[in-house]
């Protein structure tokens, strides 16, 4: 017998399947304003971040838009587009039932070039955060993640424990972000990617770079690397 009880789902899956069940009930109709993040917490007696992830998670299926300082919307859904959803690894990891852990080989502040500077909005030479971070799943090395962050996004970044949370969840509480632009190829590891995902310099990798985007103002570039006989890369499209 199933004796499950509704306590034992996820804070943040209750709020996303209310909003959901709405939805496809024609609750809101598309365009029209839905609750605020503050109902929401009131009604479900949560954190407005678990609130914020039902949201995003909605946002990222294309259920829902979202604009600062006014609020959450019904989305048009007679539209076809492809998405492809920016989820925190760990929590990928860990919803397998896997272990993540992380080592940080690098964190620190240091002068932009011109091209990176460009792309994060600063001033050639003027100053970037750095990380280097490679994720682990149950022991095994998954990702190589080479981020670089406008300090005006995240001001506090260099000073947070990335063993303890990942530097994508820590920028998606503190700089949600509006916009997102990808490349993906399959590629070689560099010879410092190699020998910190444990792997042959000849044995190809999914390569992700991505720059996102909050209001206007640039918030990362990061270079994610994944061994291709260990990740896979998932897109959607809804119609």
């Amino acid at each position: 017998m199933d004796t499950a009880s509704p306590r034992a789902v996820a804070p943040y899956a209750r709020v996303k399947e209310h909003l959901k069940g709405g939805l496809a009930a024609g609750r809101w109709r598309p365009g029209e304003l839905m609750p605020s993040e503050a109902e929401l917490v009131a009604h479900f007696g949560v954190s407005r971040m678990t609130v914020n992830r039902a949201l995003r998670e909605l946002q990222a299926e294309g259920l829902v838009e979202r604009l600062q300082g006014v609020g959450t919307f019904a989305a048009q859904l007679n539209r076809v587009s492809s998405t492809l959803t920016i989820r925190d690894l760990q929590e990928e990891i860990e919803a397998r039932g896997h272990r993540h852990h992380a080592e940080v080989h690098l964190q620190r502040r240091e002068p932009a070039g011109a091209a990176l500077a460009a792309s994060l909005g600063l001033a050639a030479g003027g100053t970037v955060f750095h990380t280097l971070v490679v994720h682990h799943d149950g022991g095994v090395p998954l990702q190589c993640e080479d981020r670089y962050v406008n300090p005006a996004a995240a001001p506090d970044y260099l000073g947070v424990d990335f063993t303890a949370t990942t530097p994508t969840r820590y920028l998606l509480e503190v700089a949600p972000l509006w916009e997102a632009q990808y490349s993906i190829e399959a590629s070689r590891p560099t010879a410092q990617e190699a020998k910190l995902l444990g792997i042959g310099r000849d044995e190809p990798c999914l390569v992700v770079v991505r720059r996102t985007v909050s209001r206007g103002t640039p918030i990362t570039l990061a270079r994610l690397v994944h061994p291709g006989s260990r990740y896979t890369l998932a897109g959607s499209f809804r119609p």
